[in-house]
């Protein structure tokens, strides 16, 4: 007897094997997307909630006694566009985190490639710059108030004016050179741990590239432009970012340097959320002026991000 087989039922166990496959990939998706759960709970909850509520209290005038608050809209913008002690410490802390982060790249970067050579003592010259980054910023800012005193028995004034017969200058009583004199502080502080940062990646450059470099005749002015510093890219995005961050929320050394002053001039957003904000009880403006320094930060974030990657594809 003869037995006839459809053409089609050979291709049956493929077609289950198939539709198995497929349900054995979302499967795996969806298990995937459980473990990314806990992770999105905590970004609402902490970031996306309090940043609604914050937006919320900036149109009101919230104090944060009276949970019954009133909405005023956007008076509490307009409040701190006319305040020049705002728009101060708005402006200064934007001119800190970005005066900071281009010197002390400018500067840490060939600083890295001197400390990266061979010499001796090394070690001890790498810690004595790295040093400056272990004390804290609220430390610095006390030790340096007392180096630069306007006063004629400051530090840097009584050195000035017994060796080269300087009068006193008002380093922190001037308005320009107290703004200079926080982010060289702020820059004499980072500067040596960046560069311990920059020294990491370039002792992960393998030297072959230098000798073949060398071979071809390179200067040492074509290699650093030609290998060191495209090499060194993702070190500066990670440095740049870092610098960044770290100076959009500075506080604690115009603080105990300057204490803000004179006047506004070295005032600081943080500083200007606790004085002006949640100290006087005035949480909807507080919220306002974070509300405000949250769009700086995007933006400052967006173009730093934009410049990182035109480096990159510079470089690449």
């Amino acid at each position: 007897m003869l037995t006839l087989v459809s053409r089609n039922s050979p291709a049956a166990p493929s077609g289950n094997r198939r539709r198995r496959s497929i349900e054995g990939g979302w499967k795996q998706i969806t298990i995937n997307r459980a473990f990314l759960l806990p992770a999105v709970v905590v970004f609402v909850f902490l970031f996306i909630i309090p940043l609604a509520q914050g937006f919320y209290w900036s149109l009101t005038d919230f104090t944060g006694y009276n949970p019954e608050a009133n909405f005023i809209g956007m008076a509490n913008y307009a409040e701190i566009l006319r305040d020049p002690s705002m728009l101060s410490a708005l402006a200064f802390t934007v001119l800190f985190a970005v005066g900071t982060t281009v010197i002390v790249t400018c500067l840490a970067i060939p600083l890295a490639v001197q400390l990266n050579k061979v010499f001796l003592g090394r070690n001890f010259v790498r810690s004595l710059w790295f040093f400056p980054a272990v004390p804290s910023m609220a430390i610095l800012g006390l030790v340096w108030s007392y180096i630069l005193s306007p006063l004629p028995s400051g530090v840097l004034n009584t050195t000035l004016n017994n060796w080269f017969g300087i009068d006193a200058v008002s380093w922190l009583s001037d308005n320009s050179l107290a703004r200079m004199s926080v982010i060289l502080v702020g820059v004499w502080a980072q500067v040596g741990w960046h560069a311990v940062l920059y020294v990491a990646y370039l002792q992960a450059i393998p030297t072959e590239y230098y000798e073949v470099a060398k071979i071809d005749g390179a200067s040492a002015r074509q290699q650093f432009f030609s290998i060191t510093l495209p090499l060194l890219t993702p070190a500066m995005v990670i440095s740049s970012f870092l610098l960044l961050t770290g100076g959009l929320k500075v506080f604690e050394l115009p603080y105990t340097l300057t204490n803000g002053g004179p006047g506004f001039a070295t005032n600081t957003i943080t500083q200007a959320l606790i004085t002006s904000g949640v100290s006087q009880g005035r949480y909807g403006l507080a919220s306002a002026l974070a509300v405000m320094f949250t769009i700086v930060v995007a933006i400052v974030g967006f173009s730093q991000l934009k410049v990182t990657t035109m480096i990159s594809r510079r470089f690449s």
